[in-house]
């Protein structure tokens, strides 16, 4: 006899992804949140951060919770996985601080009165049409503890290239494009690892391909500084996109993060135009 399938009022909520991933893949993501929203974690009296749809290994739930321990020691990672064989795979591997747990876009933690600080979903909606990706943002940003954050983009299988969208509460904040620079002939590369809501837009009249076009021309400009190295033509090109573009954090912490090969834009120069 077929096992019989919970009522649909305990069903997960989401479709099961391919599950693919590997070590390290997410650790530029990873970085970023550490960097970023470490302050906000410091002051949570109980931070606790969502690796969802961490997919068919555990790797990228076991590295957030080294890498965000680095910043705030006290936060607590629970993955979550809508097919249940990969739980199960993955309880092995839970420790103190540590826990994986049956679920979707509802977001179910072991306690129910407590919501995450960070909500992390890598290469989730990547496989979803892309008139799924805003009801799916407001139902994971409503699950935020106040001042919370949802991290949510694409990458390639081996974490070379990262584009993700950062959002709070209230919505899309901004949108990060990170590289290991040595793997791009242009900024424009970057453009196949789009998350859902913007890989769509990459065409003419649209923010985002502006955008890059104005990111290639500003690389080409700085063609001169590839003598210094990569990183180095990187910040000259951020420089030059900055007359243009509401890049954040222009000053030293801005310096820093482009020196990683990264570069945050407020989501509202790059979002979508209605349709």
């Amino acid at each position: 006899m077929p096992a019989r399938r919970p009522p649909p009022s305990t069903r997960p909520v989401g479709a099961a992804t391919r599950g693919t991933t590997n070590p390290n893949r997410l650790r530029r993501m990873d970085r970023w949140i550490a960097a970023v929203h470490g302050p906000a974690l410091r002051r949570c009296a109980a931070p606790v951060a969502v690796d969802l749809g961490y997919g068919a290994a555990p790797w990228t739930a076991v590295e957030l919770l080294h890498r965000l321990r680095a910043a705030e020691p006290r936060t607590q990672v629970v993955g979550i996985e809508i097919e249940p064989t990969r739980v199960e795979a993955a309880r092995t591997y839970e420790r103190s601080g540590l826990r994986f747990v049956h679920g979707g876009f509802e977001v179910p933690l072991p306690d129910p009165s407590v919501r995450p600080s960070v909500i992390r979903a890598a290469n989730v909606l990547r496989q979803y049409d892309e008139e799924a990706v805003a009801a799916v943002w407001e139902r994971l940003c409503a699950r935020l503890a106040p001042g919370g954050l949802l991290v949510e983009g694409t990458c390639d299988e081996i974490g070379r290239r990262h584009v993700w969208v950062a959002l709070g509460p209230e919505g899309p904040r901004t949108v990060t494009f990170a590289a290991r620079l040595g793997s791009l002939d242009r900024p424009s590369d970057l453009a196949e690892r789009l998350p859902k809501a913007l890989i769509h837009r990459n065409v003419p009249g649209e923010p985002v391909h502006a955008f890059l076009r104005d990111f290639d021309r500003a690389w080409a400009a700085a063609a001169p500084y590839a003598s210094l190295g990569a990183r180095q033509r990187w910040i000259r090109a951020v420089r030059d996109v900055c007359g243009d573009w509401p890049v954040r954090g222009t000053g030293a912490d801005g310096l820093r993060r482009w020196r990683q090969g990264e570069v945050t834009v407020d989501w509202s120069a790059l979002a979508p135009r209605s349709t």
